[in-house]
C-alpha cells in the first residue's frame, strides 16, 4: 500500500509545502545564480526515471560553460563558481528537484537518477533500480554518497528497492538531514574521487 499509493501522496504534499515554505530562499539563490551564470540559474538534463522513461531533471546551475580551444568543456573544478561551490556544499543545488517530485517524475527517497549513457552498462539485477521513481536522496547517499564505488552504490540502490518501506524512508530522511547539517560525505567535485560508470565498466571488460 505504501509503495503503490501512500508514498506518492506524501511526496506531493511535502513537495508542495516545501516549495511554498522556502520560496524566498529559492528566489534569492536564483538571483545570485543569474548574476554569476549570466542569466542561466538552472541546469536541466535528461535522465532515466521509473521504467527508464526519460525526464528532465532540474538543478541549480553551479558551473560556467567554459570551453577549451577545441570547444570541449573544461574540467568541473575549473568551471565551478564561488557561489556554485557554496550551493553544492550546502546541498542547495537539489532544491529545484522539488518540481520534479511535484510532477511525479521523482520521489524524495529513491535511487538517484543517473546519466542516460549509463543504461547499457548496468548488470541485470542493477536494472531493478529503475522499477521505482528516482529520488533526491537515497540509501546510497546516506551510506557514503560519491565516496562509494559504483558496485556498492548500485547494490544499495537495489537493496532499497527490495526493502522499500515507510520506516526505511524515515531513516533515510533523518540521516540525510544530519549529513547535510554536518556536511558529511559531501564532495563538491565528484569527478575528483570517482570515474564515470561507463568508463569504469569498460575498463573492467
Amino acid at each position: 500500500m505504501y509503495k503503490l499509493f501512500v508514498k506518492r501522496i506524501l511526496d506531493f504534499i511535502a513537495a508542495l509545502f516545501l516549495i511554498l515554505l522556502i520560496s524566498p530562499l529559492f528566489l534569492l539563490i536564483i538571483i545570485f545564480l543569474v548574476v554569476t551564470n549570466k542569466g542561466r540559474p538552472f541546469f536541466v538534463q535528461e535522465r532515466p526515471g521509473k521504467n527508464e522513461k526519460i525526464f528532465k531533471i532540474i538543478k541549480f546551475k553551479t558551473m560556467k560553460d567554459l570551453r577549451d580551444q577545441q570547444g570541449d568543456l573544461l574540467p568541473d573544478k575549473d568551471r565551478l563558481t564561488f557561489v556554485g561551490s557554496f550551493v553544492r556544499k550546502a546541498s542547495l543545488d537539489e532544491i529545484p528537484q522539488l518540481v520534479n517530485v511535484l510532477k511525479g517524475e521523482m520521489s524524495f527517497i529513491g535511487p538517484r537518477p543517473l546519466l542516460i549513457r549509463y543504461l547499457p552498462h548496468y548488470k541485470e539485477n542493477e536494472r531493478k533500480r529503475h522499477s521505482i521513481r528516482p529520488g533526491i536522496t537515497g540509501l546510497a547517499q546516506i551510506s557514503g554518497r560519491n565516496l562509494l564505488d559504483w558496485d556498492n552504490r548500485l547494490r544499495l540502490d537495489v537493496k532499497y528497492v527490495d526493502n522499500l518501506s515507510f520506516l526505511l524512508d524515515l531513516k533515510i530522511i533523518f540521516r540525510t538531514i544530519k549529513n547535510v547539517i554536518t556536511s558529511k560525505d559531501i564532495v563538491v567535485d565528484p569527478n575528483s574521487v570517482m570515474i564515470d560508470l561507463d568508463d569504469e565498466r569498460m575498463l573492467k571488460d
